[in-house]
């Protein structure tokens, strides 16, 4: 399919955009937010002007031409639970985005940006993917107490596609084979991949699964509950310390797997301590999910920001070895996953899906 494109994917303090021709990325960009120039905005779909100011000063650096414009491809959002695939762009799609029905979270901006872009080049807008598809089992998702189920939220985006990738590069296609998948970043998401569909995860943004650089992951329950009627915090104060002041930066003060490392090299036993505890839970979420498929995975893939490190990958390595082939896709690839994931809607190779 001629024509470009566009991609937008907003994240918590940056926004990533790009353009594709076909499968080739023509042009990209990551314009930075500082958490300082975020704060006024309780609400992040409050953030919009902002977003879009520098989205249309990239866009007149590339010098776009509207008229080859195609259709535009946002970040899905944490929304009501859905099936796997590509979403169209409708008024109660957005009206959720909009009041954080779900979640106040930086990819409640990718529709509303692909929405007004949509309607600015005059073609269509999707989400690819979103944070909440859900095809859990069961199974997977009694809790334990009856007033609450599991939930599916994960880096559905990425892990779908290089369980993709990987698959392809066995001759094979994603729904024919099965993958123990953990996409490590700011947060992490471990998941059980049967077939192409995410059949079980830990909850990536509140809750579940190992501790991450910034999320606190599951926590003891008792001592939970203590804290929460501590007196100590509001709930809105106590969210964002389990969401993005818990794990490394909340043992060392440092989110960065980088300078944690630099900590561990000069000595710092904390530092030590706290990297290692982090790789022992992600191995311990990778054994549930290899015990989920009752072993039957081709490999376990390490991918997300945190896989370029030589020294985690070595570590945990070591932990899941055992039970499996392990594969290293290092970094994400969400920008061309939203691409791949409109090109064939495009295509006619599948059809979007109505919210």
């Amino acid at each position: 399919m001629e024509g470009i494109i566009i991609a937008i994917n907003p994240g918590s303090t940056s926004t990533r955009m790009a353009l594709f021709r076909g499968s080739e990325e023509i042009a990209e960009e990551t314009v930075g937010h500082s958490r300082d120039e975020l704060a006024p905005f309780d609400n992040v779909a409050d953030q919009f002007e902002l977003r879009m100011t520098q989205i249309d000063r990239w866009l007149e650096e590339v010098e776009i031409d509207k008229q080859n414009v195609i259709a535009i491809a946002g970040r899905g959002a944490p929304l009501c639970p859905l099936e796997e695939g590509v979403y169209s762009i409708n008024d109660k799609l957005i009206d959720d985005l909009r009041t954080a029905h779900y979640s106040n979270h930086a990819s409640n901006l990718g529709g509303l940006i692909a929405d007004h872009l949509g309607k600015r080049y005059n073609v269509p807008a999707f989400i690819v993917e979103p944070v909440t598809i859900d095809n859990f089992t069961d199974f997977a998702r009694v809790s334990g107490l009856p007033e609450i189920k599991r939930r599916s939220r994960a880096h559905a985006l990425n892990i779908k596609e290089v369980c993709r990738r990987e698959a392809e590069k066995m001759g094979k296609n994603s729904d024919q084979i099965n993958f123990v998948a953990a996409h490590m970043g700011g947060g992490i998401s471990v998941a059980a991949v049967e077939k192409g569909l995410i059949i079980d995860v830990n909850d990536g943004l509140l809750g579940m699964g190992p501790f991450s650089p910034e999320r606190a992951g599951a926590l003891p329950i008792g001592a939970l509950i203590d804290l929460c009627y501590s007196g100590k915090y509001t709930e809105a104060e106590l969210v964002r310390r389990l969401s993005v002041e818990s794990g490394l930066k909340g043992y060392l003060g440092v989110a960065d797997l980088r300078e944690v490392e630099k900590m561990i090299d000069n000595g710092d036993e904390k530092a030590e301590l706290y990297y290692g505890a982090m790789i022992y839970q992600i191995a311990k979420e990778i054994g549930m999910c290899a015990a989920v498929l009752k072993g039957d995975f081709e490999s376990i893939i390490f991918t997300g920001g945190m896989a370029n490190s030589k020294r985690l990958v070595r570590m945990l390595t070591d932990y899941v070895s055992y039970l499996g082939n392990v594969t290293v896709v290092a970094g994400e690839f969400e920008m061309e996953a939203l691409n791949a994931g409109v090109l064939r809607v495009m295509d006619g190779k599948a059809v979007p899906k109505d919210y």
